[in-house]
């Protein structure tokens, strides 16, 4: 028999028998489906992360108060890092690009007939430049409004809309915060929710923080931004240098501070996203792996239905290979054909999941065509034990089976 001829009876056969052939084909349109869009939902977190870490700044890392021990027991935060160690950094450390110190309590915040709790973070002007926090309205303090002592405030993005305020008619207006009266100078660009994001916290000049409304130099952190990417671990270890000569710690003690890289932080959120990528993509694959078994018990019924037609086929010239290729065909269609139908659909699940319930997707080509080819290896895996089967009836036999 010609190629083309087989490959007809092939399709003919699966035109006859149209339910089925459906029924067949729903495993691999749902496995398939579901491996786009669970790669597509891993893809998107795992994006949103490296989207983060370039938000928040790589380069930024954080100093904060570390253990002191009394009667062999850890008392966290007992030792606390003073606007001191702040300028001492600045002062003396090699590799670093800006220090921002912080203050921070948490205050009432009252503008018109609407309060808040919310955190007040007093720092210096250059905190938007070292945290790459641009503002969206208005500026930051100055240099000489913090020495001022001015009582101007910057606020988070998400500090208006908690406030049921229009962020841009606040700026030049005031707010009471703790009780006094601080003007409205910025609004900072949204970033998002995550370790080192202000969009629900209030800037104030640090000097009015320290005298004004916390009464208090010590330190919830010091942010710190390194030259570079490259610099990063000697930026790290200038800090611990600075500051154990700063607190006078001696060799062989254990440092009184902790430095946190902000970009180890969310890099290991990045690798948790990843395994829970493939996780889900592996939880997908099953099901196309249990639409492989139903094509393989679907085509082994099928040669049991059509053995007295393979007798009558070979009885007329077919060869074993043109019955093999003929049950391959057949599953291998079934297969590409409920792969395209569940790409189609596992994209557009992807698209209604952003689209509806706002969660970060990534559609990746590579895992489309990944899906499709193992949706294919997967027709002619379980394809070629049915095919072989039908192959090797003998002729004789199969036209006596009713």
């Amino acid at each position: 028999m010609l190629l083309g001829e087989t490959v007809g009876v092939a399709l003919d056969a699966l035109r006859v028998n149209k339910l089925r052939s459906l029924l067949t084909m729903l495993g691999i349109v749902i496995g398939v489906g579901a491996v786009i869009t669970m790669v597509a939902l891993g893809s998107g977190a795992q994006r949103a992360v490296q989207d983060r870490i370039e938000r928040l700044g790589p380069t930024l890392l954080n100093v904060f108060s570390g253990q002191d021990f009394r009667g062999g027991v850890a008392v966290s935060g007992a030792v606390r890092l003073t606007y001191a160690d702040a300028l001492a950094l600045m002062r003396d450390a090699r590799y670093i690009d800006g220090v921002a110190p912080e203050l921070e309590r948490g205050m009432q915040i009252e503008y018109g007939n609407q309060n808040i709790n919310q955190d007040i973070i007093g720092t210096t002007p250059n905190f938007v430049t070292v945290r790459s926090y641009p503002l969206t309205a208005g500026r930051m303090f100055t240099e000489g409004e913090n020495a001022a002592r001015r009582r101007y405030a910057v606020l988070g993005a998400q500090i208006p809309d908690q406030l049921h305020a229009d962020g841009r008619a606040m700026l030049g207006q005031e707010v009471q915060i703790g009780g006094l009266p601080f003007t409205v100078l910025g609004i900072l660009t949204e970033k998002g929710s995550g370790p080192g994001s202000s969009d629900d916290d209030v800037l104030v000049p640090f000097e009015t923080a320290r005298y004004r409304l916390m009464g208090t130099d010590r330190l919830r952190t010091i942010t710190v931004k390194a030259v570079d990417v490259n610099s990063m671990t000697l930026a790290m270890i200038e800090i611990e240098r600075v500051l154990r000569r700063q607190h006078k710690l001696r060799p062989g003690t254990d440092n009184d501070f902790r430095i946190r890289n902000q970009r180890d932080v969310l890099a290991t959120l990045e690798q948790t996203t990843q395994t829970f990528k493939y996780l889900l993509a592996g939880v997908a694959a099953v099901s196309l792996l249990v639409g492989g078994i139903g094509i393989m018990n679907i085509m082994l019924v099928s040669v049991t239905e059509r053995t007295r037609e393979i007798g009558v086929r070979k009885a007329m010239g077919a060869t074993k290979l043109n019955i093999l290729f003929q049950f391959v065909v057949e599953a291998v269609v079934l297969c590409l054909v409920g792969g395209a139908i569940g790409i189609v659909l596992g994209t557009l699940g992807a698209v209604l999941l952003s689209l509806l319930a706002h969660w970060n997707t990534l559609i990746s080509p590579i895992a489309i065509l990944m899906a499709f080819c193992f949706s294919a290896a997967v027709g002619l895996f379980f394809g070629i034990w049915p095919a072989r089967r039908a192959a090797r009836l003998d002729p004789i036999e199969a036209l006596r089976y009713e």
